[in-house]
């Protein structure tokens, strides 16, 4: 049985990870019978935002402690996941991703990277452990493959000023429908656009299930 690290940001998609592209995730994983590891950062939020209004409030939170109520309290430290003990990471989107575990919704293709998900990432890259970005996700994939002068082919849609910041980072962006996946066979990289597009749940779903399905073909390749 596969065991897949799901990587969040918070829980709410305007200040941390899109809930429902983590459910989905976390329900396509389970239908594939594989083994779901969450796992977040511990570290303050960049910003809370009342998601009834869209307006950004005063109070603090954590990522991690955010990121529990998705897990269902089933969660362990960024900190504590090593490349060596799992087979894949997949990242859902939402905001947290461009804010929390980068920058890249302040700095854009000059963002920095959370240092716990770089190291992850990097040793994953190395042992050649297949990665899934969804929605956003990929804008940080961009920036730390693109620091290690991997192309990477990745997608986040069709938003051409989005589309832009990865290649500027040093990615190859290819245009992609909600329901289908870029896939990068040689660095084992997979992406899908999930609410980058203005979607229903369910093409959202087919195209999340799509990007599970390959990374765990990719597992076994």
């Amino acid at each position: 049985m596969s065991k897949v690290a799901v990587c969040l940001s918070g829980c709410g998609f305007l200040d941390g990870s899109e809930i429902q592209e983590t459910v989905f995730t976390l329900l396509a994983l389970d239908q594939a019978e594989a083994t779901a590891i969450c796992c977040a950062p511990e570290m303050p939020q960049a910003q809370v935002v009342n998601h009834a209004t869209q307006d950004r409030v005063g109070d603090q939170r954590d990522v991690f402690t955010e990121s529990a109520r998705i897990a269902r309290g089933n969660i362990i430290p960024l900190s504590r996941m090593e490349a060596r003990n799992i087979d894949a990471i997949i990242f859902p989107g939402g905001y947290g991703a461009a804010q929390n575990l980068s920058t890249f919704a302040v700095d854009g293709a000059e963002c920095t990277v959370n240092y716990e998900v770089e190291t992850l990432i990097a040793d994953m890259l190395e042992m050649k452990k297949p990665i899934g970005a969804i929605c956003i996700a990929p804008a940080m994939l961009a920036r730390l493959t693109g620091k290690r002068g991997i192309e990477a082919n990745l997608t986040i849609g069709n938003d051409e000023a989005t589309a832009t910041a990865l290649t500027k980072m040093g990615a190859k962006h290819t245009n992609c429908e909600v329901t289908e996946i870029t896939v990068d066979p040689n660095h084992k990289i997979v992406s899908t656009p999930a609410y980058m597009y203005d979607a229903t749940p369910a093409k959202v779903y087919e195209g999340i299930k799509k990007c599970v399905d390959e990374v765990l073909r990719l597992v076994h390749a």
